[in-house]
């Protein structure tokens, strides 16, 4: 009988939570139109100011990534379907005020073009918790000031991590001698990084999914080490 409970327990929470990304796939659906417009602003944005990815790909490209897991994985912070575009635009404009030199009001006043006042707010607070602070270094350039603002930042952990997680990807994607030297530095921080971004809040908007660390772990750590890591890694997160 217990093991029957257990089972449709099981069960309702799948079903749950398929319900909630099916609401999420819905309103990416509905704002469709809206986030191409976003996303195609965005790009227009980096290749004003010339910047590339890589070597040679356009910025988009990089930020196409970070949206792509945004999509994917979004249903499991997102608390309203109001977060959504917020979400979004936070995604796309995550570096417009680090590296294509827009101001703080800036990114303000690009997303209330697109949304309401108060999602306005929401979606530059994710952008301006993303910009790196000043500093000599990577180290300085995101101490701790940085990893507190992010922390205490509605969905800033979340698309943090995407950040992370599409960087990762393409590191590892490469073969050439800089994307081998990215990944070897990006897994030399993982257990910084995850626990300097995690708040171990119980504010749905504040979390780092699993799912996303699971992803994180398949581009960097090897098969063999790979359950252990994992292990540890969320146990340590309790």
């Amino acid at each position: 009988m217990i093991e029957d409970t257990a089972v449709f327990h099981f069960f309702f929470l799948s079903l749950r939570l398929d319900m909630e990304r099916r609401d999420f796939l819905a309103a990416l659906e509905r704002h469709a139109e809206l986030i191409e417009k976003i996303r195609q602003s965005a790009h227009d944005l980096h290749q004003s100011v010339n910047q590339t990815y890589g070597k040679e790909l356009p910025y988009g490209y990089h930020l196409d990534m970070v949206v792509t897991l945004v999509r994917e994985y979004g249903h499991l912070v997102c608390a309203q379907e109001a977060d959504v575009l917020p979400m979004l635009f936070g995604g796309y404009y995550h570096d417009s005020i680090e590296d294509a030199r827009l101001t703080y009001n800036d990114v303000k006043k690009v997303a209330a073009g697109f949304m309401n006042d108060e999602q306005a707010l929401m979606a530059t607070e994710i952008v301006y918790a993303l910009t790196n602070d000043k500093g000599r270094n990577r180290a300085e350039r995101a101490g701790e000031k940085y990893y507190a603002g992010i922390r205490s930042t509605p969905y800033a952990p979340f698309t943090k991590m995407c950040d992370r997680v599409a960087n990762i990807t393409f590191s590892c994607s490469g073969t050439d001698v800089e994307n081998q030297r990215m990944k070897e530095i990006y897994k030399a921080e993982v257990p910084h990084f995850l626990s300097s971004i995690d708040p171990h809040s119980d504010d749905l908007r504040l979390k780092v999914p699993v799912e996303l660390i699971e992803v994180l772990a398949e581009q960097l750590i090897d098969d063999m080490e790979r359950e252990e890591w994992l292990a540890e890694t969320l146990a340590a997160r309790q």
